[in-house]
């Protein structure tokens, strides 16, 4: 049976969908005014990786991963840019989808923009009004009253007090309490008409934390199975989440006993860089297109799912050089095997780890290890035992979209650092030793077989004169 870890809960827990049969999850996605990153990568890479996995267990999954296309920080790229926000924001989701398709990730059921769902947000507004958990403050702003709403800080196991502590409230901000929050930001004159919409409190636009919980809720209902996100959204974002839902739904009488917004609550670590959390501020990020200039797509999704999805992970390209060639060992076990055509046993204890590793709350790097024994038997093993351990292997890594591509491609594309042979290079210099060893110029033959090793070549000498070769 599957177990996640649920946030909320701080444990792992049987996932039980509330519809047999059928999970409906919802992943925070892009704030789009800028390219994607490899923080982003791990989210998206995460939940393709747990999407996968449910519909691999014969779930119906519908995936919702939505897009923030109206923010603070759009608001000022395109200022400086002298763009709209829509030339803007339109640019950076072709570009976040090109980055997706490159790393073979499938996209989401429904991918919701913000901008589209305005009159939902002012609907979900109103309605805590309505409930008294909102008011709208003397600057024009609409601001949730955090104090007034029951269990708040649950997901993110903080105290109301532990909150406050230090909080002072902004001056000309209109909040009541330091700890409320902005649901409907009142236009301010110097911004640019595309970024304000009519409203009842006048022109403006939402708030960045209603979005998901208007888009969520419309999409996916009041009550739904699984909701994702970085480890850094838990607070305060996903907490505010749950307190304008389930306020809108409940108001100020929500009951412990009251169904909630989300039964399982998902958070995948965050991106180290030399021991230290990667930030702009700090000038350690790196974009993905820039990685994927370097590495094989594959290797880097096999670089973020080697570490359990709740891990932070340390990024270097020493790291990924080392998750290369995790990926080289697995691909050599399947080179020249015929995996065309072959049975796989549902009950092979190799299914049956990999199984149990998986439902240990998507336990990737226990699946992975799965991966490698297989591969260590495939090579001791021949004939029929081989290529069914091998079909077995190419099976099992399906589902974390790993080894689906054919050997030969991968073992001689390497990584992608500049100023390496190229595929004519490298034949090349082969033609050249099989015409030394035929003269019996055995030194020479040496030399270039040594002197394409120091350029990271690896030959390997096969019966009736077959030379193959891979990148190291």
């Amino acid at each position: 049976m599957l177990q996640i870890y649920n946030t909320l809960s701080r444990s792992k827990q049987v996932f039980k969908p509330i519809v047999p049969g059928k999970v409906k999850i919802y992943v925070c996605g892009m704030t789009v005014y800028d390219f994607c990153h490899i923080g982003h990568a791990r989210v998206m890479i995460v939940f393709d990786m747990v999407v996968r996995w449910l519909r691999a267990s014969g779930y119906e999954v519908l995936y919702v991963r939505n897009i923030t296309d109206i923010d603070d920080k759009i608001i000022h790229r395109a200022i400086e840019n002298g763009e709209s926000i829509s030339t803007l924001t339109n640019r950076f989701i072709e570009a976040m989808h090109a980055d997706s398709d490159e790393l073979g990730l499938m996209h989401p059921d429904v991918e919701p923009r913000a901008t589209h769902y305005i009159a939902q947000m002012q609907g979900m507004i109103g309605r805590l009004i309505e409930n008294e958990l909102a008011y709208q403050a003397d600057d024009g702003d609409v601001n949730f009253a955090v104090r007034l709403f029951p269990g708040y800080g649950k997901l993110s196991g903080k105290t109301l007090d532990e909150l406050n502590a230090g909080e002072r409230v902004a001056v000309g901000s209109g909040k009541r309490d330091p700890l409320d929050f902005v649901l409907w930001k009142s236009a301010k004159p110097e911004e640019p008409t595309d970024t304000r919409w009519s409203s009842p409190w006048g022109e403006g636009r939402p708030g960045w934390h209603i979005e998901c919980s208007a888009m969520s809720c419309d999409l996916l209902g009041d009550h739904f199975d699984i909701h994702g996100g970085g480890a850094d959204l838990q607070f305060p974002h996903h907490e505010n989440e749950i307190a304008q839902s389930e306020g809108a739904l409940y108001g100020i009488d929500r009951k412990p006993e009251d169904q909630p917004l989300v039964d399982y609550w998902m958070h995948n670590g965050h991106i180290r860089v030399n021991e230290e959390k990667m930030s702009k501020s700090l000038g350690n990020f790196f974009l993905i297109r820039d990685v994927l200039k370097q590495f094989d797509p594959e290797v880097l999704r096999f670089f973020m799912l080697r570490a359990h999805y709740r891990s932070p992970i340390n990024y270097s390209d020493a790291q990924l050089e080392e998750a290369r060639a995790g990926l080289v060992r697995l691909y050599m076990a399947l080179s020249h095997v015929n995996t065309a055509n072959q049975a796989i046993d549902p009950h092979s204890p190799w299914v049956v780890r990999f199984t149990e590793a998986m439902n240990d709350d998507f336990n990737t790097p226990e699946a992975i290890a799965v991966l490698f024994d297989l591969a260590t038997e495939i090579n001791r093993a021949s004939g029929t035992d081989k290529q069914e351990l091998a079909s077995l292997l190419k099976w099992l890594a399906a589902s974390l979209h790993f080894l689906q591509r054919d050997p030969t491609d991968f073992l001689q594309a390497g990584s992608k650092q500049e100023g390496g042979l190229s595929t004519a290079e490298i034949d090349e210099q082969i033609l050249a030793r099989a015409a030394a060893k035929q003269a019996k110029d055995f030194a020479k033959s040496d030399a270039i077989r040594k002197t394409l090793l120091e350029q990271g070549i690896i030959l390997e000498d096969k019966p009736g004169g077959i030379t193959e070769w891979r990148r190291a």
